[in-house]
């Protein structure tokens, strides 16, 4: 079917545990399989237009990723998780407003999206091999068995992908030692070898707290406290006698100013 048939108008879909949102009922149930349909929410179609934003520069072409997705506006909150979506014409990429797309899915091998699909594998892998240093230059083949690997798991238990998923890993993907995750574990790694260095230190502390042929510079201090201590009584005294001995002039002093007075008379 064409994406521009008529069709397909609206749909409904629900938030599932997984925080993604699928396809529970489409206007055109005769052209589209709701089994495992999933479809991008605004937050995911920002993250994945951010992703792409590094490829321009390696011939992205936007019209790819416009006939890829049919775009859809919220009509109704039907509740319990559910909302009513009407499909508009406006184009994703020019849109301001926050917009559901609908990957166009129902020629999986040769349609729109599986066009999409290849466009943005071979710009990643022309991207990582100009910017990398690799001893071998990326293939696509290579990176689409790769990824192809890292989802069998999710398909041999039945389990639906969400395509935002499988686009994310295509925009996400990087080789084996050259990816974040390896700097962030060796940062981790090194983060956790410097958070042990304190706990030893404080483990010493306490040993040296503990430590009784360590405490002589207490002792030494309580000697000298003592030592000065009796300083200042000595010294205390000291000054009290020479008080006093200030006195006794003074009173002597007294006594002789009297009697020179009465000699005068």
């Amino acid at each position: 079917m064409a994406k521009g048939s008529p069709k397909l108008e609206w749909c409904i879909v629900r938030l599932g545990e997984d925080h993604n949102w699928w396809v529970d009922e489409v206007s055109d149930p005769v052209h589209w399989d709701v089994d495992g349909l999933s479809i991008i929410d605004p937050r995911q179609v920002d993250h994945i237009i951010e992703l792409i934003d590094p490829l321009r520069e390696y011939g992205f072409d936007q019209d790819v990723f416009e006939r890829a997705f049919i775009p859809f506006r919220i009509a109704k909150d039907q509740g319990k998780g559910k909302v009513r979506l009407a499909r508009i014409k406006q184009p994703l990429l020019e849109s301001e407003e926050k917009l559901f797309a609908l990957p166009d899915v129902i020629d999986e091998e040769n349609g729109p999206y599986a066009d999409f699909l290849d466009h943005i594998t071979r710009l990643r892998v022309k991207m990582l091999n100009e910017i990398l240093d690799l001893e071998e230059k990326l293939t696509v083949d290579e990176v689409e068995d790769q990824i192809r690997e890292a989802q069998n798991s999710d398909f041999i238990e039945g389990k639906a992908v969400h395509l935002f998923t499988e686009i994310t890993a295509i925009l996400d993907y990087t080789p084996e030692g050259h990816g974040e995750d390896d700097e962030d574990g060796e940062k981790v790694k090194g983060g956790d070898e410097e958070a042990d260095v304190p706990d030893v230190e404080e483990e010493e502390d306490e040993k040296m707290k503990n430590d009784s042929s360590l405490k002589w510079d207490d002792d030494d201090d309580a000697d000298k406290d003592d030592e000065d201590g009796e300083k200042k009584k000595d010294g205390d005294k000291d000054k009290d006698e020479d008080d006093e001995d200030d006195d006794s002039d003074d009173a002597e002093e007294g006594d002789e100013k009297p009697k020179s007075s009465k000699r005068g008379r």
